[in-house]
Formats: structure tokens, sequence, C-alpha cells
């Protein structure tokens, strides 16, 4: 089915301004710019004179603000999130931005991550009288922050100082806009400016969307201040060595983002050149599966000095709620999105490349389409390290009983979705792919690749 396209789901995206008399319109297109990292839900907070008025709705960006006036849903500063369910359902009540209103007045807060510690918090505030209104994790912050009675600097640092995880958040009160990344700095945030407006978005792509400038990355730890005082950081945790999510890198970020300095096609396309360098096989042509693949198998042939050809197709016009197929024809879903291209495929030896396998489902899909449309050979190589383990940090992935290089061999595994051959990219070369050698701060964190989770996965607080 189409759900099985990707076992892999995206995470969520931020996007915050200051500062600007269209922040609710420079948010909407911040959104939209970010809707591959969540199509479950998206919503918009605008503050103005200190009041917060926000819509948010179940769905796609240009569906849930389709028939939203701009010029009555006005203020200088603006929230927005779309969002992909890792904890709590998929309704409306988990969709971000969350808003609280109390006596001390309104606090908007969106979140990209996931809380480790968020059961036992929980609990632990149900006893001393919180009431939640949603399933999420994203909640507890807010409560954290609300029991020390107001929002500003020092409750928000007490309460990131009790929540564990991997996380991004945005935090809207009256005239302020706050920032956090979590003190691994797993999870991407970035800052931007627009003339005289401050920006902070998961991804920089979204300050290309809307013509503003890149000025730097929030670090690890770091709690950013903006108001009618300009922008101020602080430290809520020490600093450590940044472990960006591998992940962003190898499937989630837009090629056009930078991460950590990198850009993410560049990064891509390397994981390819390397990944022929450990692994090249001699076949008529080199092909991607789209999108996120694309850049890398264009590395792998430049590298291997192999013709690169769109040997697939992807079908843009088939949405995440298209109907489901029928028993019968559920193994036609994956034809429903991708496609081989007959004439460049037939009678070929191919090297397909993708950025993962998990289930392996849809490689068995992909791979057999590629057979049936007359290819003579299908090599896959895989542009990143296999993936062993769960993630703990945000992203939806099985469990270990479910992922397949946990439980088969390489060689297994390639019997199993009927390849030619079968090769995985290193960790070094995952790695050499992603950190520049100048740079000794920066790390990736691969634990789902290779169980070493920087967090130790609890439930303490």
């Amino acid at each position: 089915m189409l759900a099985e396209i990707k076992s892999i789901n995206e995470e969520c995206g931020v996007f915050g301004i200051w500062g600007h008399d269209k922040a609710a319109e420079l948010t909407y297109y911040g959104l939209h710019s970010m809707q591959h990292r969540g199509q479950e839900g998206a919503g918009i907070v605008v503050s103005k004179e200190g009041r917060l008025k926000g819509f948010k709705q179940l769905g796609l960006v240009n569906d849930v603000f389709k028939h939203i006036n701009f010029d009555d849903f006005n203020g200088r500063i603006g929230l927005g999130h779309v969002r992909y369910a890792t904890q709590g359902g998929n309704e409306l009540a988990n969709v971000q931005p969350l808003v609280f209103q109390s006596l001390t007045g309104g606090m908007a807060l969106a979140h990209n991550g996931n809380l480790i510690n968020a059961t036992k918090l929980r609990e632990t505030l149900e006893k001393k009288g919180s009431i939640f209104q949603t399933t999420s994790d994203t909640e507890v912050l807010a409560h954290l922050i609300k029991r020390d009675g107001v929002v500003n600097e020092a409750t928000i640092t007490n309460a990131l100082n009790h929540v564990k995880g991997a996380y991004a958040y945005l935090v809207l009160e009256d005239d302020t806009l706050y920032a956090a990344l979590d003190p691994d700095g797993i999870r991407p945030l970035s800052i931007g400016k627009l003339e005289d407006a401050y920006v902070i978005a998961s991804e920089t792509c979204a300050f290309d969307q809307i013509g503003a400038t890149f000025e730097r990355d929030v670090l690890p730890g770091e709690l950013i201040k903006i108001n009618q005082n300009g922008l101020t950081s602080s430290r809520f945790a020490s600093p450590k060595k940044r472990n960006l999510c591998a992940m962003e890198y190898v499937y989630f970020s837009r090629p056009d983002s930078n991460l950590n300095n990198v850009n993410v096609h560049a990064s891509r396309k390397q994981m390819g050149k390397e990944l022929a360098k450990e692994a090249y096989i001699d076949v008529d042509l080199v092909i991607g599966v789209p999108d996120s693949s694309i850049s890398a198998a264009i590395g792998y042939a430049e590298e291997s000095k192999l013709p690169y050809e769109m040997g697939i197709i992807k079908n843009r016009y088939v949405g995440r709620t298209f109907i489901q197929p029928s028993q019968e024809l559920r193994e036609l879903g994956v034809k429903m999105k991708l496609a081989p291209v007959r004439s460049i495929v037939e009678g070929k030896r191919i090297v397909m490349i993708d950025d993962s396998i998990v289930r392996g489902t849809t490689s068995k899909r992909i791979v057999k389409m590629l057979k049936d449309a007359g290819a003579r050979e299908v090599h896959v190589r895989i542009a990143s390290p296999a993936i062993t383990n769960p993630c703990y940090y945000g992203i939806d992935m099985p469990t270990k009983e479910e992922l397949l290089r946990a439980n088969y061999s390489v060689e297994e595994i390639s019997e199993i979705i009927g390849a030619d051959s079968l090769a995985y990219l290193s960790q070094q070369g995952l790695e050499k792919a992603i950190i520049k050698e100048e740079t000794t701060d920066q790390g990736v964190c691969m634990a789902c690749m290779t169980g070493n989770y920087p967090l130790a996965v609890t439930d303490d607080i």
C-alpha cells in the first residue's frame, strides 16, 4: 500500500518569525517549504499586542489555510508547525502550535522531536494537579514552564532542565519569541534574518523561501530570546559535541537545506561517491529511487564513471490520503507512486541507489518492478549504513523485530528483496560525507545504525 513506499516517517517542522508586519503570511510560506517534514497537520499562531490568535487543522498546509484571510490574521510575531505524529495520536488536539491561556498571560508552543522521559514527567505533573488536554509529549514542557506561574527565561530554563530527549522548541509569549535546542543537538534549528526581522526554522530552505538570510545554527543546549531588545543567547545546559541526526542528511531534509554548514544535496552526493568506492559493481547504468536518493545516485555514477539515467519516475499527484487499493490490487500500490522507464532499463544491468532499507517491502517491490520492465540485473546499493535499531528521538521507526537488517544477513536480505547483489555504505563513509575535517565539535547521531544512543533511553526524570 502507499504508506509502505517509505517505512521511516518524517519528524516535524517548526517556524518562527519576530518583527514583521506579514508574520502570518511568511509563516505560511515557511511551513509550505517544510511540508516534507510532516503532512498530518499544520498550525499558525500570531501575537499582536500581547494577544495570541491561532488556527490549526489536520491536513496539508495548503488545505489547512486555503480559506484563511491573512489580512485578518495579523500580528508581528508568528509561530508555525507542520506535524508528523511520533508521540500522541493523529487528532486535532495534538496539532501544533499548542496554545495555553492563563491569568498570567497566554503562551504558544511548537516542538520537533521526542521526550524520552515524557511519561514519567506527565505522571508527576498530574499528581501535582496538572490537567493535560492532549496526548502529545509537547504539552509536558508547557506544564513545567507554567508551574512557576510566569513565562520567562528563568522558568523556561528550569523546565528544559527537567526534560530529556531530542528537541527543538519554539515558545511564543506576549512580545517574546524563545527557541531552544536539546543539549546533544540531535534536531536541526537555525536562525535567519529578513531585514530587521528574526526568523527561526527547522531547515534553511524556509529562509530561502521567504527571502531571509541564514545567520547561524542554534547551538546545543542554547536558549535564544528575541524581543524588542533584539536577540540574546543563554545556555540551559553545558556545551556538548553536536550529534545531529544522520537521517536528516540521508532522508529527511530538503536537498537545498544546509545543516551544520553542510549542504544536504552535496552530502548525499558524497555518500554516493563513498558508496561507489566501497561497493563498485560493473553495470550498464545507475538509477536512483526518487526523490531522496537521486543525489546519491548522481554521486555514485560520477565516482564509478557509469552513466546515470532516470530509470524510475515518481508520480507527484498521489497524495497520502489516496484511496487504499483492494487486497487483490495491493501489490500494484507501489506503481501508483513509482514507475519504471521501460525504454531505459530494458535489457540493462542496473545498480539501483536507495537511501535506506527498513522492512524491505518497498525495495522488494521496486526490484520486481524493474525486472518486470526488462532489467537483466538489479544490484541494490544503499547510501547509508544499515538500520538495525529503533529511534527514540523523534523518528517514527519500526521496532527491532521489524527491522530487516537486525534479523538477517546482507546476503539473506538481497535474496529477500530479489536483488542480484546488495551493499550498504559504511559508517565511516557516512561520516566522511557529512563531517568536515576541520570541525571538532560536530558529530552525527547514528544510533539507529550503531545502537550507540547519545542519551540513555530511560523513563526517569
